[in-house]
Protein backbone atom coordinates (compact mmCIF):
# COMPACT_ATOMS: atom_id res chain seq x y z
CA UNK A 1 0.00 0.00 0.00
CA UNK A 2 3.23 2.29 0.86
CA UNK A 3 4.13 1.69 -2.57
CA UNK A 4 1.30 2.54 -4.31
CA UNK A 5 1.08 5.73 -2.15
CA UNK A 6 3.84 6.00 -3.15
CA UNK A 7 3.59 6.25 -6.99
CA UNK A 8 0.36 8.39 -6.83
CA UNK A 9 2.51 10.82 -4.63
CA UNK A 10 5.15 11.15 -7.49
CA UNK A 11 2.77 11.04 -10.18
CA UNK A 12 0.64 13.88 -8.96
CA UNK A 13 4.22 15.68 -8.20
CA UNK A 14 5.34 15.32 -11.82
CA UNK A 15 1.76 16.53 -12.88
CA UNK A 16 2.24 19.97 -10.69
CA UNK A 17 5.45 20.40 -12.34
CA UNK A 18 3.82 20.69 -15.80
CA UNK A 19 1.79 23.19 -13.75
CA UNK A 20 -1.29 21.68 -12.87
CA UNK A 21 -3.60 19.90 -9.52
CA UNK A 22 -4.04 16.10 -9.68
CA UNK A 23 -8.15 16.29 -10.43
CA UNK A 24 -9.21 13.24 -12.08
CA UNK A 25 -9.28 10.28 -9.97
CA UNK A 26 -5.69 7.97 -10.67
CA UNK A 27 -6.98 4.59 -10.49
CA UNK A 28 -6.16 2.98 -13.78
CA UNK A 29 -2.90 0.40 -13.90
CA UNK A 30 -0.90 -0.66 -16.87
CA UNK A 31 -3.89 -3.37 -18.22
CA UNK A 32 -6.51 -0.30 -18.19
CA UNK A 33 -3.60 1.91 -20.00
CA UNK A 34 -3.11 -0.49 -22.45
CA UNK A 35 -6.61 -1.92 -22.80
CA UNK A 36 -8.26 1.19 -23.64
CA UNK A 37 -6.53 2.36 -26.69
CA UNK A 38 -6.82 -1.55 -27.72
CA UNK A 39 -10.29 -1.52 -27.29
CA UNK A 40 -10.34 2.13 -29.39
CA UNK A 41 -8.29 -0.12 -32.25
CA UNK A 42 -10.29 -3.23 -31.68
CA UNK A 43 -9.86 -5.03 -34.79
CA UNK A 44 -13.06 -6.47 -34.71
CA UNK A 45 -14.57 -2.95 -35.60
CA UNK A 46 -12.71 -1.68 -38.16
CA UNK A 47 -11.08 -4.71 -39.31
CA UNK A 48 -14.77 -6.08 -40.29
CA UNK A 49 -16.39 -2.58 -41.29
CA UNK A 50 -13.45 -0.96 -43.30
CA UNK A 51 -12.09 -4.53 -44.94
CA UNK A 52 -14.32 -3.60 -48.27
CA UNK A 53 -12.00 -0.80 -48.46
CA UNK A 54 -9.15 -2.80 -48.81
CA UNK A 55 -10.35 -5.60 -50.51
CA UNK A 56 -11.94 -3.00 -53.46
CA UNK A 57 -8.58 -1.83 -54.07
CA UNK A 58 -6.01 -4.18 -54.61
CA UNK A 59 -7.66 -7.62 -53.70
CA UNK A 60 -5.80 -9.80 -51.08
CA UNK A 61 -2.41 -7.99 -51.31
CA UNK A 62 -4.20 -5.52 -49.70
CA UNK A 63 -4.80 -7.66 -47.11
CA UNK A 64 -1.84 -9.70 -46.55
CA UNK A 65 0.64 -7.25 -47.47
CA UNK A 66 -1.21 -4.07 -46.77
CA UNK A 67 -1.97 -4.47 -42.96
CA UNK A 68 1.16 -4.80 -42.17
CA UNK A 69 2.75 -2.05 -44.56
CA UNK A 70 -0.01 0.19 -42.71
CA UNK A 71 0.71 -1.42 -39.50
CA UNK A 72 4.64 -0.85 -39.65
CA UNK A 73 3.89 2.82 -40.39
CA UNK A 74 1.79 2.76 -37.54
CA UNK A 75 3.71 1.67 -35.15
CA UNK A 76 6.51 3.73 -35.93
CA UNK A 77 4.40 6.35 -35.30
CA UNK A 78 3.39 4.82 -31.62
CA UNK A 79 6.99 4.50 -31.11
CA UNK A 80 8.04 8.38 -31.21
CA UNK A 81 4.55 9.49 -29.46
CA UNK A 82 5.45 6.63 -26.96
CA UNK A 83 8.65 8.64 -25.93
CA UNK A 84 6.96 12.25 -25.75
CA UNK A 85 4.21 10.79 -23.87
CA UNK A 86 6.89 9.57 -21.49
CA UNK A 87 8.54 12.92 -20.65
CA UNK A 88 5.33 14.88 -20.50
CA UNK A 89 2.38 12.25 -19.32
CA UNK A 90 -0.56 14.86 -19.15
CA UNK A 91 -4.24 14.40 -20.27
CA UNK A 92 -4.56 15.74 -23.87
CA UNK A 93 -0.92 14.50 -24.80
CA UNK A 94 -0.49 15.41 -28.16
CA UNK A 95 -1.91 19.45 -27.54
CA UNK A 96 0.70 19.78 -24.58
CA UNK A 97 3.97 18.04 -27.10
CA UNK A 98 2.80 20.30 -29.61
CA UNK A 99 2.57 23.48 -27.38
CA UNK A 100 5.85 22.47 -25.27
CA UNK A 101 7.67 21.93 -28.16
CA UNK A 102 6.59 23.67 -30.91
CA UNK A 103 4.69 27.01 -29.62
CA UNK A 104 1.18 27.47 -27.75
CA UNK A 105 -0.03 28.48 -31.82
CA UNK A 106 1.30 24.99 -32.70
CA UNK A 107 -0.22 23.31 -29.87
CA UNK A 108 -3.46 25.29 -30.35
CA UNK A 109 -3.34 23.81 -34.09
CA UNK A 110 -2.58 20.33 -32.94
CA UNK A 111 -5.25 20.59 -30.69
CA UNK A 112 -7.63 21.12 -33.08
CA UNK A 113 -6.41 18.44 -35.18
CA UNK A 114 -6.76 15.96 -32.67
CA UNK A 115 -10.09 17.05 -31.21
CA UNK A 116 -12.08 16.60 -34.38
CA UNK A 117 -10.35 13.56 -35.42
CA UNK A 118 -11.55 12.07 -31.79
CA UNK A 119 -15.33 13.37 -32.07
CA UNK A 120 -14.90 11.49 -35.97
CA UNK A 121 -13.78 8.39 -34.04
CA UNK A 122 -16.70 8.26 -31.82
CA UNK A 123 -18.97 9.21 -34.74
CA UNK A 124 -18.05 6.22 -37.24
CA UNK A 125 -17.36 4.13 -34.30
CA UNK A 126 -21.36 4.39 -33.28
CA UNK A 127 -22.25 4.83 -36.69
CA UNK A 128 -20.79 1.48 -37.66
CA UNK A 129 -22.33 0.11 -34.38
CA UNK A 130 -25.46 0.87 -35.10
CA UNK A 131 -25.46 0.27 -39.31
CA UNK A 132 -23.17 -2.96 -38.97
CA UNK A 133 -23.56 -4.63 -36.14
CA UNK A 134 -26.73 -3.95 -34.29
CA UNK A 135 -29.12 -2.98 -37.16
CA UNK A 136 -27.25 -5.84 -39.65
CA UNK A 137 -26.51 -8.23 -37.02
CA UNK A 138 -27.45 -8.06 -33.77
CA UNK A 139 -31.44 -7.62 -33.96
CA UNK A 140 -31.98 -10.30 -37.29
CA UNK A 141 -30.07 -12.52 -34.82
CA UNK A 142 -32.53 -11.69 -32.21
CA UNK A 143 -35.40 -12.23 -35.01
CA UNK A 144 -36.24 -8.29 -35.67
CA UNK A 145 -36.83 -7.46 -39.21
CA UNK A 146 -34.44 -4.07 -40.12
CA UNK A 147 -35.61 -4.14 -43.43
CA UNK A 148 -38.22 -1.10 -42.49
CA UNK A 149 -35.08 0.63 -40.80
CA UNK A 150 -35.02 4.55 -41.95
CA UNK A 151 -33.26 7.59 -40.53
CA UNK A 152 -35.01 8.42 -38.17
CA UNK A 153 -34.17 5.03 -36.71
CA UNK A 154 -30.64 5.40 -37.50
CA UNK A 155 -30.73 8.82 -35.51
CA UNK A 156 -32.37 7.53 -32.61
CA UNK A 157 -30.00 4.75 -32.28
CA UNK A 158 -26.81 5.92 -32.31
CA UNK A 159 -28.29 9.11 -29.48
CA UNK A 160 -29.39 5.76 -27.61
CA UNK A 161 -26.00 4.09 -27.56
CA UNK A 162 -23.86 7.32 -27.19
CA UNK A 163 -25.82 8.73 -23.97
CA UNK A 164 -25.41 5.54 -22.31
CA UNK A 165 -21.99 5.59 -22.67
CA UNK A 166 -22.14 9.47 -21.59
CA UNK A 167 -23.36 8.59 -18.64
CA UNK A 168 -21.66 5.43 -17.83
CA UNK A 169 -18.28 7.49 -18.01
CA UNK A 170 -19.23 10.48 -16.42
CA UNK A 171 -21.16 8.79 -13.88
CA UNK A 172 -19.53 5.46 -13.02
CA UNK A 173 -16.03 5.83 -13.63
CA UNK A 174 -14.42 3.37 -12.11
CA UNK A 175 -17.01 0.45 -13.85
CA UNK A 176 -16.25 1.85 -17.39
CA UNK A 177 -12.20 1.42 -16.69
CA UNK A 178 -13.52 -2.52 -15.87
CA UNK A 179 -15.92 -3.00 -18.97
CA UNK A 180 -12.83 -1.46 -20.88
CA UNK A 181 -10.07 -4.07 -18.82
CA UNK A 182 -13.25 -6.41 -20.14
CA UNK A 183 -13.33 -5.47 -23.57
CA UNK A 184 -9.68 -5.76 -24.30
CA UNK A 185 -9.93 -9.76 -23.40
CA UNK A 186 -13.25 -10.02 -25.38
CA UNK A 187 -11.62 -8.48 -28.63
CA UNK A 188 -8.95 -10.96 -28.32
CA UNK A 189 -10.91 -14.09 -27.70
CA UNK A 190 -13.42 -13.19 -29.98
CA UNK A 191 -11.29 -12.49 -32.53
CA UNK A 192 -9.30 -16.05 -31.97
CA UNK A 193 -12.63 -17.84 -31.89
CA UNK A 194 -13.45 -16.36 -35.12
CA UNK A 195 -10.80 -17.07 -37.14
CA UNK A 196 -10.79 -20.47 -35.52
CA UNK A 197 -14.55 -20.95 -36.75
CA UNK A 198 -14.01 -19.57 -39.99
CA UNK A 199 -10.95 -21.85 -40.49
CA UNK A 200 -12.80 -25.18 -38.81
CA UNK A 201 -16.47 -24.90 -41.16
CA UNK A 202 -14.28 -23.87 -43.97
CA UNK A 203 -15.92 -25.67 -47.21
CA UNK A 204 -13.02 -23.24 -49.91
CA UNK A 205 -9.18 -24.44 -50.73
CA UNK A 206 -7.40 -22.56 -48.77
CA UNK A 207 -4.79 -20.67 -51.39
CA UNK A 208 -2.38 -18.65 -48.99
CA UNK A 209 -1.71 -16.86 -52.60
CA UNK A 210 -4.45 -14.69 -52.19
CA UNK A 211 -2.66 -12.87 -49.83
CA UNK A 212 -0.05 -11.73 -51.93
CA UNK A 213 -1.87 -11.83 -55.13
CA UNK A 214 -2.30 -8.17 -56.94
CA UNK A 215 -6.03 -7.70 -58.20
CA UNK A 216 -7.09 -4.48 -59.36
CA UNK A 217 -10.72 -4.01 -57.95
CA UNK A 218 -10.80 -0.39 -58.24
CA UNK A 219 -14.23 0.33 -60.62
CA UNK A 220 -15.89 -2.99 -60.27
CA UNK A 221 -19.40 -3.65 -58.80
CA UNK A 222 -19.33 -3.41 -55.34
CA UNK A 223 -15.90 -1.45 -54.75
CA UNK A 224 -16.38 2.24 -53.27
CA UNK A 225 -13.19 2.94 -55.40
CA UNK A 226 -13.70 4.48 -58.95
CA UNK A 227 -11.91 3.11 -61.19
CA UNK A 228 -7.99 3.37 -61.26
CA UNK A 229 -4.84 1.82 -63.70
CA UNK A 230 -2.16 -0.04 -62.60
CA UNK A 231 -1.79 -1.20 -59.15
CA UNK A 232 0.24 1.49 -56.92
CA UNK A 233 -2.38 3.68 -56.33
CA UNK A 234 -5.55 0.57 -55.97
CA UNK A 235 -2.96 -0.77 -53.11
CA UNK A 236 -2.19 2.69 -51.79
CA UNK A 237 -5.80 3.12 -51.42
CA UNK A 238 -6.11 -0.54 -49.81
CA UNK A 239 -3.65 1.05 -46.66
CA UNK A 240 -7.11 3.00 -45.64
CA UNK A 241 -8.17 -0.48 -43.81
CA UNK A 242 -4.60 -0.14 -41.49
CA UNK A 243 -5.05 3.43 -41.12
CA UNK A 244 -8.88 3.73 -39.98
CA UNK A 245 -8.15 0.73 -37.75
CA UNK A 246 -5.08 1.17 -35.88
CA UNK A 247 -5.81 4.86 -34.84
CA UNK A 248 -6.83 5.91 -31.54
CA UNK A 249 -3.92 4.77 -30.07
CA UNK A 250 -3.60 8.52 -28.30
CA UNK A 251 -6.57 7.34 -25.81
CA UNK A 252 -3.73 6.32 -23.50
CA UNK A 253 -1.94 9.18 -23.50
CA UNK A 254 -4.67 11.05 -22.95
CA UNK A 255 -5.76 8.96 -19.56
CA UNK A 256 -2.70 9.64 -18.86
CA UNK A 257 -3.68 11.50 -15.55
CA UNK A 258 -5.38 8.93 -14.48
CA UNK A 259 -3.39 5.98 -14.63
CA UNK A 260 -0.87 5.28 -11.72
CA UNK A 261 3.23 5.41 -12.90
CA UNK A 262 2.24 7.83 -15.83
CA UNK A 263 5.75 7.97 -17.23
CA UNK A 264 6.43 4.26 -17.36
CA UNK A 265 2.85 2.80 -18.15
CA UNK A 266 1.61 5.29 -20.56
CA UNK A 267 4.40 4.35 -23.01
CA UNK A 268 3.59 0.78 -23.19
CA UNK A 269 0.27 1.24 -23.53
CA UNK A 270 0.49 2.89 -26.65
CA UNK A 271 3.02 0.66 -27.85
CA UNK A 272 1.66 -2.52 -26.75
CA UNK A 273 -1.79 -1.72 -28.01
CA UNK A 274 -0.85 -1.09 -31.59
CA UNK A 275 1.75 -4.22 -31.27
CA UNK A 276 -1.28 -6.82 -30.86
CA UNK A 277 -3.71 -4.90 -32.77
CA UNK A 278 -1.31 -5.55 -35.67
CA UNK A 279 -0.73 -9.40 -35.17
CA UNK A 280 -4.26 -9.95 -33.85
CA UNK A 281 -5.66 -8.36 -37.08
CA UNK A 282 -3.78 -9.43 -39.33
CA UNK A 283 -4.42 -13.42 -38.23
CA UNK A 284 -7.91 -12.49 -38.44
CA UNK A 285 -8.40 -10.49 -41.94
CA UNK A 286 -5.98 -12.73 -43.57
CA UNK A 287 -8.33 -15.64 -42.36
CA UNK A 288 -11.33 -13.24 -44.30
CA UNK A 289 -9.54 -13.84 -47.61
CA UNK A 290 -8.43 -17.60 -47.49
CA UNK A 291 -12.25 -18.87 -46.50
CA UNK A 292 -13.92 -16.55 -49.06
CA UNK A 293 -15.41 -18.35 -51.56
CA UNK A 294 -14.74 -15.92 -54.71
CA UNK A 295 -12.76 -12.87 -53.99
CA UNK A 296 -14.66 -11.01 -56.65
CA UNK A 297 -18.51 -12.33 -55.35
CA UNK A 298 -16.73 -10.55 -51.92
CA UNK A 299 -15.87 -7.51 -53.32
CA UNK A 300 -19.40 -7.29 -54.80
CA UNK A 301 -20.86 -7.94 -51.23
CA UNK A 302 -19.27 -4.81 -49.92
CA UNK A 303 -20.04 -5.06 -45.57
CA UNK A 304 -22.04 -8.24 -46.38
CA UNK A 305 -18.94 -10.34 -47.13
CA UNK A 306 -19.09 -10.53 -42.99
CA UNK A 307 -22.60 -11.77 -43.34
CA UNK A 308 -21.72 -14.52 -45.52
CA UNK A 309 -19.06 -15.97 -43.67
CA UNK A 310 -20.77 -15.97 -40.63
CA UNK A 311 -23.41 -17.74 -42.80
CA UNK A 312 -20.94 -20.82 -43.05
CA UNK A 313 -20.79 -21.08 -39.34
CA UNK A 314 -23.51 -23.12 -36.45
CA UNK A 315 -26.27 -21.13 -36.17
CA UNK A 316 -25.56 -21.21 -32.46
CA UNK A 317 -21.89 -20.47 -32.95
CA UNK A 318 -22.64 -17.30 -35.32
CA UNK A 319 -24.94 -15.65 -33.14
CA UNK A 320 -22.90 -15.61 -30.07
CA UNK A 321 -20.03 -14.17 -32.52
CA UNK A 322 -22.52 -11.63 -33.69
CA UNK A 323 -23.75 -10.55 -30.40
CA UNK A 324 -20.42 -10.31 -28.86
CA UNK A 325 -18.93 -8.62 -31.95
CA UNK A 326 -21.77 -5.84 -31.25
CA UNK A 327 -20.84 -5.80 -27.56
CA UNK A 328 -17.31 -4.82 -28.30
CA UNK A 329 -18.09 -2.62 -30.65
CA UNK A 330 -20.59 -0.41 -28.17
CA UNK A 331 -17.18 -0.78 -26.18
CA UNK A 332 -14.91 0.94 -28.45
CA UNK A 333 -17.49 3.86 -28.58
CA UNK A 334 -17.19 3.68 -24.68
CA UNK A 335 -13.50 3.68 -24.87
CA UNK A 336 -13.33 6.38 -28.05
CA UNK A 337 -15.85 9.06 -26.05
CA UNK A 338 -13.94 8.36 -22.85
CA UNK A 339 -10.82 9.76 -24.75
CA UNK A 340 -12.17 12.54 -26.60
CA UNK A 341 -13.96 13.69 -23.36
CA UNK A 342 -10.15 13.73 -21.57
CA UNK A 343 -8.69 15.46 -24.80
CA UNK A 344 -11.43 18.13 -24.65
CA UNK A 345 -10.87 18.83 -20.74
CA UNK A 346 -7.47 19.03 -20.93
CA UNK A 347 -7.45 21.73 -24.02
CA UNK A 348 -10.67 23.87 -21.73
CA UNK A 349 -8.16 23.76 -18.94
CA UNK A 350 -5.76 26.17 -20.91
CA UNK A 351 -8.39 28.00 -22.31
CA UNK A 352 -8.15 26.49 -25.67
CA UNK A 353 -12.27 26.56 -26.27
CA UNK A 354 -15.48 28.32 -26.27
CA UNK A 355 -17.10 27.90 -22.67
CA UNK A 356 -13.89 26.56 -21.40
CA UNK A 357 -14.99 27.29 -17.79
CA UNK A 358 -17.87 25.24 -18.03
CA UNK A 359 -15.44 22.44 -20.24
CA UNK A 360 -13.03 22.31 -17.41
CA UNK A 361 -14.88 21.47 -14.84
CA UNK A 362 -14.46 18.18 -12.45
CA UNK A 363 -17.05 16.57 -10.81
CA UNK A 364 -15.70 17.05 -7.09
CA UNK A 365 -17.23 13.12 -6.30
CA UNK A 366 -16.74 11.25 -9.54
CA UNK A 367 -13.56 13.60 -10.56
CA UNK A 368 -14.89 13.10 -14.30
CA UNK A 369 -15.40 15.80 -16.94
CA UNK A 370 -18.74 15.94 -16.72
CA UNK A 371 -19.52 18.74 -19.50
CA UNK A 372 -16.68 17.98 -21.61
CA UNK A 373 -18.21 13.93 -21.77
CA UNK A 374 -21.81 15.51 -22.65
CA UNK A 375 -20.24 18.05 -25.06
CA UNK A 376 -18.32 15.42 -26.88
CA UNK A 377 -21.22 13.22 -27.13
CA UNK A 378 -23.35 15.58 -28.26
CA UNK A 379 -21.13 16.68 -31.25
CA UNK A 380 -20.26 12.88 -32.10
CA UNK A 381 -23.81 12.32 -32.28
CA UNK A 382 -24.19 15.46 -34.79
CA UNK A 383 -21.40 14.69 -36.99
CA UNK A 384 -23.81 11.31 -37.75
CA UNK A 385 -27.17 13.61 -38.60
CA UNK A 386 -25.26 12.91 -42.69
CA UNK A 387 -27.20 10.23 -43.55
CA UNK A 388 -24.34 8.15 -45.53
CA UNK A 389 -21.67 9.25 -42.92
CA UNK A 390 -19.33 6.03 -42.28
CA UNK A 391 -16.96 6.15 -45.19
CA UNK A 392 -16.74 10.43 -44.97
CA UNK A 393 -16.02 9.87 -40.66
CA UNK A 394 -13.62 6.78 -40.93
CA UNK A 395 -10.99 8.78 -43.59
CA UNK A 396 -11.75 11.83 -41.80
CA UNK A 397 -10.92 10.60 -38.21
CA UNK A 398 -8.07 8.63 -39.34
CA UNK A 399 -6.48 11.57 -41.54
CA UNK A 400 -7.24 14.44 -38.90
CA UNK A 401 -5.35 12.20 -35.79
CA UNK A 402 -2.19 11.36 -37.83
CA UNK A 403 -2.14 14.68 -38.64
CA UNK A 404 -2.06 15.62 -35.10
CA UNK A 405 0.44 12.60 -34.14
CA UNK A 406 2.82 13.72 -36.52
CA UNK A 407 2.92 17.44 -36.09
CA UNK A 408 4.23 16.93 -32.17
CA UNK A 409 6.56 14.69 -33.53
CA UNK A 410 7.93 16.90 -35.87
CA UNK A 411 8.74 19.86 -33.82
CA UNK A 412 10.33 16.90 -31.32
CA UNK A 413 13.38 16.51 -34.04
CA UNK A 414 13.89 20.13 -34.59
CA UNK A 415 13.33 20.52 -30.18
CA UNK A 416 15.11 17.64 -28.64
CA UNK A 417 18.90 18.59 -27.47
CA UNK A 418 17.47 22.08 -27.59
CA UNK A 419 14.75 23.64 -25.74
CA UNK A 420 13.69 19.73 -25.07
CA UNK A 421 15.85 18.04 -22.65
CA UNK A 422 13.57 16.29 -20.46
CA UNK A 423 13.10 12.84 -21.16
CA UNK A 424 11.29 10.38 -19.34
CA UNK A 425 12.17 6.61 -18.78
CA UNK A 426 11.16 5.42 -22.00
CA UNK A 427 13.96 7.01 -23.90
CA UNK A 428 14.99 6.55 -27.72
CA UNK A 429 18.19 7.71 -27.08
CA UNK A 430 20.25 7.74 -30.17
CA UNK A 431 17.60 6.52 -32.45
CA UNK A 432 14.89 9.00 -31.44
CA UNK A 433 15.78 11.42 -34.13
CA UNK A 434 15.25 8.53 -36.72
CA UNK A 435 12.32 7.34 -35.36
CA UNK A 436 11.05 10.47 -35.62
CA UNK A 437 12.05 11.40 -39.00
CA UNK A 438 10.24 7.72 -40.41
CA UNK A 439 7.37 8.56 -38.04
CA UNK A 440 6.75 12.08 -39.50
CA UNK A 441 7.20 10.30 -43.41
CA UNK A 442 5.29 7.38 -42.39
CA UNK A 443 2.43 9.25 -41.01
CA UNK A 444 2.23 12.09 -43.67
CA UNK A 445 2.04 9.36 -46.53
CA UNK A 446 -1.02 7.37 -44.78
CA UNK A 447 -2.69 11.12 -44.52
CA UNK A 448 -1.51 11.19 -48.63
CA UNK A 449 -3.43 8.57 -48.91
CA UNK A 450 -6.41 9.40 -46.99
CA UNK A 451 -7.70 12.00 -49.07
CA UNK A 452 -7.46 10.57 -52.25
CA UNK A 453 -10.65 10.21 -54.55
CA UNK A 454 -13.78 9.55 -53.59
CA UNK A 455 -12.50 10.92 -50.04
CA UNK A 456 -11.48 14.30 -51.29
CA UNK A 457 -14.20 15.77 -48.55
CA UNK A 458 -12.19 15.06 -46.71
CA UNK A 459 -9.09 17.16 -47.57
CA UNK A 460 -11.53 20.02 -48.49
CA UNK A 461 -12.59 20.02 -44.52
CA UNK A 462 -8.87 19.55 -43.50
CA UNK A 463 -8.30 23.31 -45.87
CA UNK A 464 -11.93 24.68 -44.80
CA UNK A 465 -10.29 23.98 -41.43
CA UNK A 466 -6.80 25.72 -41.60
CA UNK A 467 -8.55 28.72 -43.42
CA UNK A 468 -11.01 28.97 -39.81
CA UNK A 469 -8.36 28.64 -37.37
CA UNK A 470 -6.20 31.18 -39.15
CA UNK A 471 -8.94 33.51 -39.15
CA UNK A 472 -9.22 32.93 -35.44
CA UNK A 473 -5.86 33.32 -34.52
CA UNK A 474 -4.98 36.11 -36.45
CA UNK A 475 -7.74 37.81 -37.24
CA UNK A 476 -10.25 36.99 -34.20
CA UNK A 477 -7.31 37.33 -31.85
CA UNK A 478 -6.64 34.18 -30.66
CA UNK A 479 -2.99 34.57 -30.25
CA UNK A 480 -3.06 37.05 -27.57
CA UNK A 481 -6.36 35.64 -26.10
CA UNK A 482 -4.47 31.60 -25.98
CA UNK A 483 -1.94 31.62 -23.21
CA UNK A 484 -1.07 27.97 -24.15
CA UNK A 485 -0.26 25.46 -20.94
CA UNK A 486 1.44 26.64 -18.15
CA UNK A 487 5.42 27.00 -17.71
CA UNK A 488 7.04 23.62 -17.01
CA UNK A 489 9.06 24.04 -13.31
CA UNK A 490 12.42 21.85 -13.33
Amino acid sequence: MSDSIQVLDHDAAELKKMGYEQELHRHMGGFSNFAISFSIICILAGGISAFPLALGGAGGASIGIGWLVGGIFAGIVALAMAQIASAYPTAGGLYHWGSILGGKGYGWVTAWFNLLGLIFVVASVNFGVYDFFFKGLALPILGVDTTGFGYSHQIFYISLFTAIQAILIYRFPKFTTKVTDLSGYLIMIIAAVLTISLLVYNQTPVDFSRLYTFTNFTGAEGSVWPASEGMVFPFLLGLLLAIYTITGFDASAHTSEETRDAAKTVPKGIMSSVFYSVIFGWIMICTFVLVMPDLTEGVKQGFGFFDALLGTLPVMLKNILGLGIFIVNFLCGLACLTSTSRMMYAFARDGGLPASNMLKTVSPTLKTPVAAVWVSAVLAVAATLYAAAFSVLAVGCAVFLYISYIMPTAAGILAEGKTWKHKGPFDLGGMSRLVAVLAVIGGGFLVIVGIQPPNEKVLYVTIAMLVVMALFWFVFGESKRFKGPPAIKN
